[in-house]
């Protein structure tokens, strides 16, 4: 199967602080398929692909209703399991061909990171709506995506995000025509079901790759976590898989014997980990995910859904100090060195409340925009205490 700028958690939440990566697995560490300007999120699972600056590449529709229309790890928790009664009869590879026109392949350049990463979209609209994991672009200050149907290549914007559910939703700019793929119910799936998943295995790009599985259990929890920016979400009611899901395949279609899209693959990488127990693979319901993307669609922001553009203050955070976080590194030409910080230093507050950890950090983010000003204090590696009011940047293209 193929699979923080201190930006506000893009998708994931930036810090670089934009975007946060996950990890599933009991040493099994999954990253999405890319991540926002938190910092990738690499590692195995399902998520993105990552490479690092210099390093080669790694291995990794017919139309439909609109998405907008109609529609364990340390502590895995199980909802349904080892219950049988599922369809034991495998999904074709006539049938997944079926569903690779309405995919794009996403790479996007991680600016803080130095690196590059790669994912897997699903075209929900003709004109180029198109849904992922929110993993897959977090860090990200480029993104492009080509879509399989007609080989061609787009400039991805970010119209939104859900970092605590891992879900994004682009536009590609320019797009019309394009094939998108159909949605089923995943209401309906059963324990021990075949299904296949479908993604840019490894981020090698070309025709989709496509491995068949079974459903292990349904309703299912994990911890995923941003291996560089130190970020951890608590993602439930998720599909679990027996299925290989690589790097690259975060944020493709789980899809049934009929083609149809009943969850978001969720993989692991370097920098996205998924705290679980060994090498299952997991996938987001699809009703969870139209959900979640309407809501974006529709421009409704809160708590954890951000609306367009990112703001990033360029700096990439992991652990913590003793009172605050610890910066790992600083963007060139961002507001953090523009302010003076530096790798090493300690940022203790934003706009006056206290930073304690990477999420903290992010959650506060979360709430900003390109364009404000917010005052930081932090503690450098002398000892000495600074504050500093800057503006925010956008921490990908709009």
């Amino acid at each position: 199967m193929r699979g923080v700028l201190l930006g506000v958690a893009l998708a994931i939440a930036g810090v670089i602080v934009g975007h946060f990566a996950w990890s599933a697995g009991s040493t099994l560490h999954v990253t999405p398929a890319s991540s926002r300007l938190f910092g990738p999120s690499d590692s195995f699972g399902s998520g993105g692909s990552y490479r690092a600056p210099g390093s080669s590449e790694g291995g990794e529709g017919g139309s439909g209703r609109s998405l907008f229309g109609e529609g364990g790890a340390p502590e895995s928790e199980t909802g349904q399991s080892g219950q049988g009664g599922g369809s034991s009869e495998s999904v074709s590879g006539s049938v997944t061909s079926k569903v690779d026109p309405g995919l794009v392949d996403i790479n996007t350049v991680l600016g803080v990171q130095g690196g590059e990463a790669a994912g897997t979209g699903m075209v929900v609209t003709s004109s180029g709506e198109v849904i992922t994991n929110n993993h897959v672009i977090a860090g990200a200050t480029k993104i492009t995506a080509t879509d399989v149907g007609n080989g061609n290549t787009y400039t991805a914007r970010v119209v939104g995000y859900d970092y605590s559910r891992d879900i994004a939703v682009l536009q590609l700019e320019g797009a019309s025509g394009l094939q998108t793929v159909s949605f089923g119910d995943p209401g309906t799936l059963k324990v021990g079901q075949s299904i296949a998943t479908i993604g840019n295995a490894g981020g090698s790009g070309g025709t989709p790759s496509a491995t068949g599985g079974q459903v292990v259990a349904l309703d299912q929890s994990i911890t995923a976590g941003d291996e560089l920016g130190g970020g951890h979400e608590r993602l439930e009611g998720l599909i679990e898989l027996a299925g290989n899901l690589q790097p690259g395949d975060s944020g493709g279609p789980l899809v049934n014997s009929a083609g149809e899209v009943v969850g978001m693959d969720t993989a692991a990488s370097q920098t996205f980990r998924l705290e679980t127990s060994g090498n299952e693979g997991f996938a987001i319901p699809i009703d969870t995910v139209q959900a979640i993307a309407g809501e974006i669609w529709q421009g409704h922001s809160s708590s954890t859904i951000h609306i367009g553009a990112t703001a990033m203050l360029g700096v990439l955070v992991n652990g913590e100090g003793e009172e605050g976080v610890q910066v790992e590194n600083v963007l060139s030409g961002s507001p953090a060195a523009a302010a003076g910080i530096s790798a090493g230093d300690v940022i203790t507050s934003v706009d006056g409340t206290s930073i304690d950890s990477p999420t903290a950090l992010i959650e506060l983010m979360l709430q900003k925009h390109p364009g404000e000003r917010v005052q930081v204090a932090w503690q450098t590696t002398a000892g000495a205490t600074q504050t500093a009011t800057v503006t925010l940047t956008a921490s990908s293209p709009q």
